[in-house]
């Protein structure tokens, strides 16, 4: 069974070799899958190096999302043999076979193709809490998503449309923008090219964004301050920027906004017929034909590193799938 492993933390160009390792045995209560897609994530990156908020034990394999066919269970599982699921779990998605507790399987949803259902957790079930749970999002409503062309904002302008609010979505190029627009957004705004705060007050009539969908953060959490509405509601989903930006509260006093946090692995921990009811919900949508992932390319395993050099420098957009 191969499997990339980080032996120490660091850059992935440095730390992941690719080994050769005996079959894996079935957890109690758990099931090993064959990965038939696997697909990457930014938290990947900081995983790797030592970063991320659940520090893995060396050595081990990256990679939180994959789909396949479950071949062994172990005792007490309620899977069987041959089911197709999608596997979400802190690490061990970049390998030929993955081991999971059945709380972090769910169904694959009917329809989607490998990569697709090895790409639908961490993008949708990240948007459709953060939008329809957290922030309440309504029919008539103005949601604002950054960083559109991505695999969580495409996600999030894909269940914007699904949720009947008007989508404006920010990318930093030209063709970047027409993904956005592909994924449903009613207007886009490229962000390097002019003021993209005068931009969201001007298509709202001067009212802002309703909801910001901010998996950013720095100087774009900052800016979005000044374009949020009366009673808005600012989802913190991430800092791909690389900062963490420091909330100044007479913001949030004066307009009643509120800043909220979505940490969806949390959910499997604290809530997780949460995690159910949402995946239910999401397969309904798939099905409806309203969501789909939109995936920029499939490679072989042994081209992880590509994939994630990729991935770091922005060069892709929606998701990146590694097939064994």
């Amino acid at each position: 069974m191969r499997a990339w492993r980080a032996h120490s933390y660091g850059s992935y160009k440095d730390v992941l070799q690719l080994d050769d390792l005996p079959a894996l045995t079935a957890p109690a209560g758990g099931a090993v899958v064959k990965v038939e897609a696997a697909a990457l994530n930014f938290p990947d990156l900081l995983s790797i190096a030592g970063q991320y908020q659940v520090k893995a034990p060396l050595p081990f394999t990256p990679g939180i999302e994959a789909a396949g066919t479950v071949v062994r269970t172990g005792a007490g599982s309620t899977f069987s043999v041959g089911d197709q699921v999608i596997v979400s779990a802190p690490w061990g998605a970049f390998a030929e076979e993955t081991a999971a507790a059945d709380r972090q399987l769910l169904r694959w949803p009917t329809g989607l193709s490998a990569a697709e259902a090895a790409s639908f957790v961490v993008t949708y079930h990240t948007g459709y809490l953060a939008l329809a749970h957290r922030a309440a999002l309504r029919a008539g409503e103005t949601l604002l998503v950054h960083g559109g062309a991505g695999g969580v904002g495409i996600a999030a302008i894909q269940l914007g449309k699904a949720l009947g609010a008007t989508v404006i979505a920010t990318a930093g190029a030209d063709d970047k923008l027409e993904i956005c627009r592909a994924a449903g957004a009613d207007h886009v705004i490229n962000y390097r090219s002019g003021d993209w705060v005068a931009a969201v007050k001007q298509l709202t009539g001067g009212k802002g964004a309703d909801v910001i969908y901010d998996p950013v953060g720095g100087d774009v959490f900052d800016q979005s301050l000044k374009c949020i509405a009366w009673e808005g509601r600012i989802l913190v989903i991430g800092f791909a920027s690389g900062k963490i930006p420091e909330l100044k509260l007479n913001r949030v006093l004066l307009k009643n906004i509120s800043v909220v946090g979505l940490f969806w692995g949390a959910y499997q921990m604290h809530d997780p017929a949460k995690v159910v009811a949402c995946h239910d919900a999401l397969c309904a949508l798939v099905a409806a034909g309203k969501i789909r992932p939109v995936i920029w390319k499939e490679l072989p395993l042994a081209e992880l590193p590509t994939a994630l050099a990729a991935l770091e420098s922005r060069q892709s957009h929606g998701k990146i799938a590694i097939i064994p």
